[in-house]
Parts: structure tokens; sequence; C-alpha cells
């Protein structure tokens, strides 16, 4: 999934300087907050292997060949929580860990929802568990709600929506 890339690298000061990368061999992800009405986010309860138990998180995965943003977006949408969206709009991008890899995750809003369940590829099915945006603190106090891509897509969003409409 991953290789290790050698940079070699002089600044315009004249330092040289070799780095080495995780080179990702994917297209990039997506992770979409999914907004079931003007404050509640439906999010998903599934098992993260790196931490070894369950975790609460928006829905997200990776960008397939031949496949926009937007696209792996709904599709993510319907195989993690099954809805789909009418209105789908891609409002920033987060890094990882800029410093030493590549990968990079798209953030999605999505409105306007309606069910339709796509097979995806989680070894159970998810619950779906509706949150009001308006309680973004007692979520992230939660033990379950660790990941940072999440919380920062969840603010963000937060963010967006409040200043909606206030630029007209």
């Amino acid at each position: 999934m991953y290789r290790v890339e050698q940079l070699d690298l002089e600044f315009s000061n004249g330092q040289r300087r070799q780095y080495f990368r995780l080179k990702t061999r994917g297209l990039g992800a997506v992770i979409i907050v999914p907004m079931l009405d003007a404050d509640t986010v439906l999010l998903a309860r599934e098992y993260a292997a790196g931490l070894h138990h369950y975790e609460v998180g928006l829905p997200k995965g990776r960008l397939e060949h031949g496949e926009t943003i937007l696209e792996a977006a709904q599709r993510e949408l319907k195989e993690e929580i099954g809805y789909g969206a009418r209105r789908l709009e891609k409002l920033t991008e987060l890094s990882l860990a800029p410093g030493y890899m590549t990968h990079v995750t798209h953030v999605v809003l999505a409105r306007d929802l309606y069910p339709e369940k796509l097979q995806g590829d989680e070894p159970e099915e998810l619950e779906v568990i509706p949150w009001p945006m308006s309680n973004l603190s007692g979520l992230i106090a939660r033990d379950d709600c660790t990941e940072g891509r999440t919380i920062a897509a969840l603010y963000i969003s937060r963010e967006f929506l409040s200043q909606e409409g206030k630029d007209d």
C-alpha cells in the first residue's frame, strides 16, 4: 500500500537535506459528513483494527480508479450507512502526517439524504448513530471517538454550515 521514497533537497539558503516519506499507491480517500437534517450528522460505529476496539466516526474510504471524489463519497455513503445524497460538496483536504506521508483525504459534505444501500467491504453491518452537530464537544469526550480526520471534518463542516448564507 505504501512505498518509501527518498527525497534529496537543496533549500534556497543552500542547506541540503535528505528526507524519506511514505508514498501512497492509491488515489487518496474521502471522508463524508452526512447531514440528515440541519443539525443531525450520521456517524458509523465500526471496528478499528489499529486500536483493537470499536470507534464512532464518519463514513470514509479510498478512491477507486476512474472515480471522482464525489462519486467515491456517494459510494461510501451507500456502502457504510445506507444513504445516498442529492447534494455533495467538497469542502477541503486533510493530510495525515505531511512531514512523512503523501496521503490526502477529501472532506465532503453530504445533504438531502435518501435511503439506498450498496454492499460494502465491512465484515459486519455498521451501526448508524445520529448525533447533533450542536454537541460536538460531547462526541469528542467519548472514549470511542478519537480519529482526527473525523473530528476535524465535523468542526470544518459545522463552521461551513454556520457561515452559509451569511455572505449573501
